[in-house]
């Protein structure tokens, strides 16, 4: 069993930020809701333990606690803001609602050294941190020491060496608290003492087995959606168990320029997967035409996508060698604590914003999900470990519904013309320009309003087209990236130029808060 540590989910927010900050050291981690910890941590035997935030309060019936057998094991434990809290409270310690709440960025003076700090802070030193709390430590529990105070918190951080217990009011998990990172590979190398051994190499050997002994001599079926997820999956599991696979590709004509055409040449040709290649364009395009609500335009695709599927499953499991027993998914790791998490996220069907199939009931196959254990950017890793052309892993992201959801209005197939053609020299132009790789995601929109324009000696009535491109580190958050005038107008000038239809562009620089979905 590779070792870990558990991170006890009590519902924050960024809970999946302290995982991907321990995954970026090169250990590995598993996020569980509380309801869910006492199992996960007989299951699992972590080295260590990390107490995530809440918004809830540690006075509130029924508030959660954590399993009194993490504090009985004898390893170590890192309480972070609500879970600093909670520890105190479960040890004997004191909590009491705050007069004086801090919500923000404030900043801590180091009162004594301690291995949290070592190497990062040194005694009496005053550092910025990011803090999110309306309660606060009152009184520590026996065996603690204050090691770190703010003005709103005199018990902003506290240890019990002794015991290896760990509490910080503030988030060193977000990118606010600039040392946060530091403060985290502290704890998991110097107190728990893992090793950085955790490698997409190692994780690759790792699922091949799995796979092989989940499988046997069973066939499976992917569902290829275009993107890199799905395609990581089948390349990973192909690798494992060669023609036991099949890939079907249901082409809902809703991608970006020539992208079809580019994964049915990946797969058969470079990759010499077997290929079910499905043009269903015309049935997804005559069905969604005229229809602008965005949930129905998500409806239809999902149905259509599974009768799709469903259809080319039952023609595979003619073919006289034998039905598939397996569906393989690229269910990513977010989508996993997304479904079941105790704040009230969505069920365990992933969200719709990411996928439109999902696994239909009557098909009764079992899942095979290689990629559950692993966020988005070490998916991209994986598909470099296995030889994906870097042009096809490093693509920004694009949802299951495609170009329908970046049609506000009514879906016609003269709008996604227009639109395919101004997307593909939009990014065409962050190349030339070499930011592709530092945008996380840049697409084109066209929205549903004309206007009257003067193009040469004529006047023309045609649509408004928006441009959005963001940066992000971890796709919870965005931010816009803030393009100079030289770069918009360039590319601004090429689509009315090129793209007939289009005489305005317009850029979006509204910013992403935590738990959005863009134009939909």
């Amino acid at each position: 069993m590779t070792d870990s540590i558990l991170i006890i989910d009590f519902g924050s927010q960024v809970t999946q930020l302290i995982a991907r900050r321990l995954r970026e050291t090169g250990v590995y981690c598993e996020i569980h809701p509380f309801q869910n910890a006492a199992a996960a941590f007989e299951k699992l035997q972590p080295k260590g333990v990390i107490l995530s935030g809440s918004p809830a309060s540690t006075g509130d019936i029924g508030s959660p606690r954590a399993p009194e057998a993490v504090f009985a094991a004898g390893i170590p434990v890192l309480g972070i803001c609500y879970g600093e809290q909670t520890m105190t409270a479960q040890l004997g310690g004191r909590v009491e609602t705050s007069e004086h709440r801090e919500f923000g960025r404030a900043f801590v003076e180091v009162k004594e050294a301690s291995p949290l700090f070592e190497g990062v802070w040194e005694q009496g030193s005053r550092h910025q941190v990011w803090m999110s709390h309306g309660d606060k430590v009152m009184g520590i529990p026996e065996g603690f020491k204050v090691i770190a105070v703010s003005d709103g918190a005199p018990f902003a951080a506290i240890a019990d060496e002794a015991r290896r217990f760990y509490g910080v009011q503030f988030h060193p998990e977000v990118v606010h608290t600039p040392d946060g990172a530091k403060l985290l590979s502290n704890f998991v190398h110097r107190i728990v003492g893992m090793k950085s051994d955790w490698t997409m190499s190692g994780y690759r050997q790792e699922m091949i087995a799995k796979i092989r002994a989940q499988v046997g001599k069973g066939r499976v079926l992917c569902a290829l959606s275009g993107g890199v997820d799905s395609a990581v999956a089948a390349v990973l599991i192909h690798e494992a168990i060669g023609d036991q696979l099949t890939c079907v590709f249901v082409d809902h004509g809703l991608m970006r320029l020539n992208e079809g055409d580019q994964v049915v040449s990946l797969f058969r040709e470079h990759f010499n997967i077997p290929l079910v290649h499905v043009d269903a364009s015309d049935l997804f395009i005559g069905e969604l035409e005229g229809v602008s609500d965005p949930e129905t335009k998500r409806k239809i695709i999902g149905k259509l996508f599974i009768d799709v599927f469903d259809a080319e499953a039952k023609k595979i499991a003619s073919d006289g060698k034998g039905a598939p027993e397996f569906l393989a998914q690229g269910t990513l790791y977010p989508d996993v604590i997304e479904s079941v998490s105790f704040s009230g996220g969505p069920s365990v069907t992933i969200k719709s914003h990411h996928n439109v199939g999902g696994l239909p009931a009557r098909m009764n196959m079992k899942l095979v999900e290689p990629l559950r254990e692993l966020f988005k950017d070490e998916v991209r890793a994986l598909g470099r470990e296995l030889g994906l052309p870097d042009s096809f892993v490093g693509r920004h992201p694009f949802p299951g519904p495609g170009l329908a959801i970046r049609l506000p209005g009514g879906v016609t197939r003269e709008k996604l013309d227009i639109l395919r053609k101004a997307d593909a020299i939009y990014l065409d132009e962050i190349r030339k320009a070499g930011l592709y790789d530092t945008i996380w995601q840049a697409f084109a929109v066209l929205l549903p309003v004309q206007t009257v324009g003067v193009m040469g000696d004529g006047r023309t009535y045609d649509s408004v087209l928006a441009l959005r491109a963001v940066t992000s580190v971890d796709g919870m958050t965005a931010d816009f990236y803030p393009y100079d005038m030289a770069f918009l107008g360039q590319a601004a000038t090429r689509i009315i130029n090129e793209v007939k239809g289009v005489n305005r562009v317009v850029y979006d620089v509204t910013s992403k808060p935590p738990g959005t979905i863009e134009w939909e």
